[in-house]
């Protein structure tokens, strides 16, 4: 087990080294006159020289990287070019939003896609068929769309919930449960659908084993054979697609915010990355590669927890 855990460590960290580096490349290469936007076209070119010696871009690119990997290593993230705040304070005050976000929504998902899942393959007949087509629905309606009629429904028909806005957790629970409860259900009816339909499968899969068929055999009860022995294989294929899923609710999110107003990291990905505020980038872009890598580690213990063979891989 240790062995498992050390190999996915290293594995963790080569990927927060790469794809930072990655973002630093891509980002410098294709980057414009930064100095040039921050000071506005009415600067002179003098003014523009002293800025870009400023923020270190006369410097040569593999200078500038190692300076802000230096910095990282030491808990500095730097400073944004164009707001001036320190980025890890803008992570700090971002990142539990965008969390609150994913983190419930991927609990909803699983309790209701086990939920399910597990009817639609046990019982079979019109719960099989209404799993299929909530399927295909969840899949084909987009989330920007049912987000904007949730708001309009729920928000401005009938005022239930706000239509914007974030309040934080700390300040009143109520309040934190009423802002991200529409966010929430716009991105849960995807990631519902799509993990119920694989639980499902596997499920059904498993149900069809000869060791399920020799249980019912020996006179075993149906709770103890579905809860102790076929929900534990199909485990592996429920949390695989979960990690799948809590990482594009991610991506899934950064629309989201946008839409309900949302103070989370996505905003700041969206307005950093057009202003080529690179600080800032690095910043949302290691922050999400590390709770990305830290999700795929638990994920994977998850997986040789229920399938002791993986851990061997």
């Amino acid at each position: 087990m240790l062995i498992f855990l050390a190999k996915r460590l290293v594995s963790g960290l080569v990927l927060v080294a790469l794809i930072p580096s990655l973002a630093f490349l891509l980002m410098r290469a294709g980057s414009a006159n930064v100095a040039r936007q921050i000071l506005g076209q009415t600067a002179s070119e003098e003014q523009v020289a002293e800025k870009a010696a400023e923020l270190g871009l006369d410097r040569p690119l593999v200078e500038q990287y190692l300076s802000w990997a230096n910095g990282a290593l030491k808990g500095d993230l730097g400073t944004s070019w164009f707001t001036n705040e320190p980025v890890l304070q803008a992570m700090l005050t971002r990142v539990p939003a965008t969390l609150s976000l994913v983190i419930v929504t991927t609990v909803i998902a699983a309790v209701l896609a086990v939920a399910l899942g597990l009817a639609a393959a046990y019982y079979k007949g019109w719960l099989d068929r209404v799993l299929q087509v909530l399927s295909i629905v969840g899949f084909a309606l987009p989330g920007f769309w049912l987000a904007l009629m949730l708001v309009v429904w729920f928000a401005i028909d009938v005022p239930l919930f706000p239509a914007t806005g974030y309040v934080p957790a700390a300040e009143s629970l109520g309040g934190w449960a009423r802002s991200i409860t529409l966010p929430v259900t716009s991105l849960a009816v995807g990631a519902v659908t799509a993990t119920a339909q694989q639980v499902r499968g596997a499920v059904r899969d498993i149900l069809q084993q000869d060791w399920v068929r020799t249980l019912r055999a020996r006179g075993i009860s149906r709770g103890s054979l579905i809860f102790r022995h076929v929900l534990r294989s199909a485990g592996v294929a429920g949390l695989t697609v979960l990690g799948l899923q809590f990482i594009g609710l991610l991506g899934g999110a950064v629309l989201v915010e946008r839409i309900f107003a949302i103070p989370g990291i996505g905003q700041v990905l969206v307005t950093s990355t057009a202003q080529g505020d690179l600080p800032l980038v690095l910043g949302v872009v290691l922050v999400t590669t590390v709770v990305v890598v830290i999700v795929n580690l638990l994920i994977d213990l998850g997986v040789g927890f229920f399938n002791p063979k993986a851990r061997l891989s």
